[in-house]
């Protein structure tokens, strides 16, 4: 039995929130410690277990040390809203807890010997839901740490990122119970786990660095430029002359394209004043474009827009009643491919940013669309499309991927499947200003190039503009706060990944037996086990 005291353990669940923080990509990038840093709050649920105390002290120290994780991986979204970050904090961190306390609950009810080992099962069903409901808030899934490693996760193109979630906690789990018997003096069980943690460690470790150093990119090449231009989003992007932000985007695409350019990317919204896209061979910055597009030969722009579309009825819960005049309009947060003839298409962000592009909601309690954020350009509920897009660029496909939707696993591969040979990004990272945050997002990138084994290209407004390669390396990483531009040629592969084919095929069966669990203990709450006669 764990002796240990009141004091003892917070300390032990702080520690586990702090072990969380120094794992983390930017805020620590201690990566080896996610290894280990479930293992102190283990000992406090034990300990409260083993001294049979309300299990709502499980609860306590859960949020304590989510709550310091969070807190201190994700600060700085405070530089973009105080109140968003506060929600995405407390709430992700009450979220984390709440999965934390399900799984005690379970363990306590159906009393199996094994019962540590179903942990991961509730966990990867936390972050499998997580990523599907408005209040989302995705950053930090624990398969993401390791995306400043790439070469130790590139199984991920079987499991996709839950998979890393799974081997964290399998791991964590290993190691508590090595301590275990360690403490109880059990040799015997202390090399039967030293065994197993030694396997589950080392084999997915060792399988990845194989096919790491013998994958190479597929697939034909094509010349990628991607701009960065660094306009201020706090002070500029949204007040000045678009037809100045944009002189300056083409000034610095001029500096690299080539004959053999076949794409040039602008940032999310580097056409900041919003404008109806039915208009847009209408407006002076569309021959200025075209004009300018014709000295780069046959290459192709995508670029950011704020654009809007006039419905004369309510097309969805995103279309505001226009004041003063009949119909409505719907604002979006779109990519915009602009080819060298002239023609255009759009494609909106799906994956919305919680209280700054859509009011979680909203579409049961519309008067909280009166209380959004406004970022620069709209504020309210965005529009989206039904289902993921890709766009064609002559004779490829690809897949627009606007700045949060990057770390939605499964919809950047939902993409893929529908035929893109590439993902780039587009982005603005200036909000968070010179924090982990930009450094992290960009990581992210890694891990959807592994899943899918595409080449990634990003195009940040600031923060890291870079190439990823299809085994998630970056090159040619811009510099904070700097206009650049960067040129590269990037491998267009058409294969399927085998979790472009199965998808996060592994949570939904943890999450089948997660529920399963679940539910058994729910029944034994009201059905108690019967003890044995003899």
């Amino acid at each position: 039995m764990f002796e240990l005291l009141r004091s003892q353990r917070y300390l032990l669940s702080i520690l586990s929130g702090l072990l969380m923080i120094v794992s983390f990509p930017f805020t620590g990038s201690l990566t080896p410690l996610v290894f280990v840093a479930w293992v102190p709050l283990f000992l406090v649920a034990q300990n409260i277990s083993e001294k049979r105390y309300r299990s709502g002290k499980v609860f306590v120290h859960a949020y304590l040390t989510f709550f310091i994780y969070n807190i201190g991986t994700t600060w700085w979204v405070w530089n973009a809203s105080e109140g968003g970050a506060a929600m995405a904090i407390l709430l992700n961190s009450l979220l984390m807890a709440l999965t934390f306390q399900l799984f005690h609950f379970s363990k306590r009810k159906l009393n199996l010997k094994f019962a540590i080992y179903t942990l991961p099962l509730f966990w990867v069903t936390f972050e499998y839901l997580h990523l599907r409901w408005e209040m989302s808030w995705p950053w930090l899934m624990f398969g993401n740490v390791f995306s400043i490693m790439p070469s130790w996760v590139q199984w991920y193109s079987i499991t996709g990122a839950l998979g890393g979630t799974l081997w964290v906690l399998y791991v964590n789990i290993l190691l508590f119970e090595m301590f275990r018997s360690w403490k109880n003096s059990n040799r015997l069980k202390l090399r039967k786990y030293a065994l197993m943690s030694v396997v589950v460690i080392f084999v997915p470790l060792v399988c990845s660095l194989i096919q790491y150093a013998s994958f190479t990119d597929q697939g034909r090449k094509i010349e990628v430029v991607a701009v960065q231009p660094n306009i201020d989003p706090y002070n500029e992007k949204f007040s000045s002359s678009i037809e100045g932000q944009l002189n300056t985007m083409l000034f610095l695409a001029d500096q690299k394209v080539t004959q053999k350019t076949e794409l040039v990317i602008f940032p999310e919204t580097a056409l900041s004043w919003t404008f109806y896209e039915s208009d847009f061979p209408r407006l002076p910055i569309y021959p200025m474009l075209v004009d300018h597009m014709k000295k780069w030969g046959n290459a192709q722009l995508l670029t950011g827009a704020s654009t809007a579309e006039f419905f004369e009825r309510k097309h969805s819960r995103a279309s505001m009643k226009i004041n003063g005049g009949p119909g409505y309009i719907e604002s979006y947060n779109s990519s915009m491919i602009l080819r060298a003839e002239g023609d255009f298409e759009f494609l909106h962000k799906s994956k919305l940013v919680p209280g700054v592009e859509v009011l979680p909601f909203s579409n049961w309690f519309p008067i909280l669309e009166e209380w959004s954020i406004d970022n620069g350009g709209t504020s309210g509920t965005l529009g989206v499309e039904k289902e993921p897009k890709v766009l064609r660029d002559g004779d490829f496909c690809f897949a627009p991927v606007i700045c949060y939707e990057s770390i939605y696993g499964d919809f950047v591969r939902q993409q893929c499947v529908k035929g893109a040979e590439a993902i780039f990004i587009l982005t603005n990272d200036g909000w968070w200003k010179n924090t982990p945050g930009y450094k992290q997002h960009c990581s992210f990138a890694s891990l959807r190039a592994i899943e899918n084994r595409k080449s990634i290209v990003r195009a940040a407004n600031t923060g890291t503009s870079c190439f990823v390669n299809q085994r998630g390396d970056l090159s040619q990483q811009t510099d904070w706060w700097k206009p650049t531009v960067i040129r590269a040629d990037v491998s267009l592969n058409k294969k399927k990944t085998i979790y472009m084919r199965t998808g996060d095929l592994l949570a939904k069966l943890g999450m089948a037996l997660a529920f399963s669990l679940l539910l058994l203990s729910v029944y034994r709450l009201f059905v108690p086990i019967k003890p044995i006669t003899h």
